[in-house]
């Protein structure tokens, strides 16, 4: 074990039980075919209380308020348009597969001009399309801001974002994605996280289920059912047959750093071999402070700058030698170092030097 004091954690620390518990398989996979389409859309959100576009900085905010005009009967050509209360605004979705036409579907609003907020606006009919340039969906609605901003003459404040909102049931579906899920003859189970072992569970237990060889592993993310061999009446009865098969899935030791705020995350299975850890801060601290020599009164010599310069060097108590054992946990040493009053910061480079002895045993991940 290594010889430190255990104390209270400094930092977030998390890990997950060593025997982790069966999963649902509808929470480990992605079934071939049943996903969701991305859609996007280009509006208008009017009603903004002078928080809008500067038609000057934002000109295509007056072009599609011409256009939404004209279509309305209104004549404006030749019109000279500076309101404030108006932003163009880029309308994003995710169309959820097997929608259907007349359904609803959440919206999220974003201005791309300099509009300063959208709290209180109405998003105008704006037709929403997919990548194949068809429109699937027709949104409109008011706009839940996530922010807010004020201003005065002298200062402003702003909290969150209040240029971009959503508006929950915002769009209706116009169109269906055309995919017959009845004719297909064989699904693919693809992991979210690709593992042999998690693939192979899963294999042994669709076929446990049936009491037949009906799924087949194929690589280390995919496990192929035979629709046939399970004698469902239609593949959305063999999914709702296997969705909910517990399985037991197997990880990669990894540990995950955030430097930004110094969280360490990592798993039970991390282990450190035998090694050495010594840690220290050394600062080196160089002052000038130059001197000025005055001439004697009503001499012709110019003054003179002596440099004076200060140069200390301090080290910062840090961990002396620190001895880890064979099969350490990885817990404990983040323990151990926390109880000595080690910075996040500096636990993260400990924690990339004993990556680089070879002895942390497990998937580092720096973000």
């Amino acid at each position: 074990m290594m010889k430190l004091l255990l104390g209270l954690c400094a930092i977030l620390f998390l890990s997950l039980p060593a025997e982790a518990n069966s999963i649902r398989i509808k929470d480990l996979v992605e079934f071939d075919g049943v996903r969701g389409n991305d859609l996007v859309g280009y509006g208008l959100v009017v009603g903004l209380n002078g928080t809008g576009d500067g038609i000057r900085n934002a000109p295509f905010t007056e072009d599609i308020m011409a256009n939404i005009l004209e279509r309305l009967g209104v004549n404006v050509t030749g019109e000279q348009f500076r309101p404030k209360n108006v932003a163009a605004v880029f309308v994003t979705a995710s169309l959820p597969p097997f929608s259907r036409a007349g359904s609803k579907i959440d919206i999220t609003v974003s201005a791309i001009g300099d509009a300063k907020s959208l709290l209180g606006g109405t998003l105008v009919m704006t037709p929403m399309n997919a990548a194949d340039g068809q429109i699937y969906a027709v949104a409109q609605g008011t706009v839940i801001a996530g922010g807010v901003s004020a201003e005065g003459d002298g200062a402003s404040v702003v909290q969150g974002v209040p240029t971009a909102g959503a508006i929950p049931s915002g769009a209706r579906v116009e169109r269906e994605i055309e995919f017959d899920f009845t004719q297909l003859q064989s699904i693919r189970l693809a992991l979210r996280t690709a593992d042999f072992t998690t693939a192979e569970r899963i294999e042994t237990a669709i076929n446990t289920n049936y009491g037949r060889v009906v799924s087949r592993m194929l690589d280390s993310g995919t496990v192929l059912l035979d629709i046939k061999a399970t004698n469902a009446i239609s593949p959305a009865h063999a999914i709702g047959e296997i969705e909910n098969l517990p399985v037991r899935p197997e990880r990669k030791a990894r540990v995950v750093v955030d430097q930004r705020s110094g969280t360490i995350v990592m798993g039970a299975d991390v282990r450190i071999s035998r090694v050495a850890v010594s840690q220290g801060n050394l600062t080196l601290r160089i002052q000038e402070q130059p001197l000025v020599v005055q001439p004697n009164p009503f001499s012709n010599a110019q003054p003179i700058i002596v440099p004076r310069t200060g140069a200390a060097i301090e080290e910062e108590p840090g961990i002396g030698l620190a001895e880890v054992d064979e099969g350490t946990n990885l817990s404990e040493v983040i323990a151990g170092l926390n109880a000595l009053g080690v910075s996040p910061r500096d636990m993260i480079d400990i924690l990339k030097s004993i990556k680089a002895a070879g002895a942390l045993h497990a998937e580092f991940v720096v973000r």
